[in-house]
């Protein structure tokens, strides 16, 4: 256990972005809470474009799940229980919306818009898998020949005009 602070600062947010691009699924957290089991989970999470992060909820009532933009931007979409989109928005660092807690039971993912965006996620623990409740029945699953068109329509809605 760390006995000084962990400063996040450029050289760990590089360092999480260079993880994530070497990653395979473009994406890779950086955890600051000692254990899965852990009550509290804060981490970086560095996504790069192309990464696709099913849509997904938390059913459980203390899984809210809080996002703040470090660097980069982010498109945060959410859903309706039918996969109609219900909202988008876009998270950016130093942009007019930061971040955003989405409550529990609310379908959504989030689109890397820029290479090397981190963000620092807060939620409850423990780490549990996705049950198939909490998985979007509507989306393709991570692996799927679907996903890219998938992904392609999704950052559509981010592309300034």
């Amino acid at each position: 256990m760390p006995t000084s602070p962990i400063l996040i600062d450029r050289t760990l947010l590089d360092h999480a972005s260079r993880l994530a691009a070497d990653s395979p699924r473009h994406r890779r957290n950086i955890n600051f809470h000692s254990a899965d089991g852990d009550a509290c989970h804060r981490l970086l999470n560095a996504i790069e474009p192309g990464s696709y992060v099913p849509p997904h909820r938390h059913l459980d009532p203390a899984k809210d799940e809080t996002f703040v933009v470090l660097r980069g931007a982010f498109g945060l979409v959410t859903f309706a229980d039918d996969g109609t989109i219900s909202g988008t928005v876009e998270l950016r660092a130093g942009g007019p919306v930061l971040g955003a807690t989405v409550p529990h039971g609310t379908f959504h993912t989030l689109l890397a818009l820029e290479a090397g965006s981190v963000f620092l996620e807060a939620k409850a623990g423990p780490y549990l898998p996705l049950t198939g409740a909490e998985r979007a029945p509507w989306a393709p699953a991570e692996g799927d020949a679907g996903v890219p068109a998938y992904l392609a329509g999704l950052a559509r809605m981010f592309r300034q005009a």
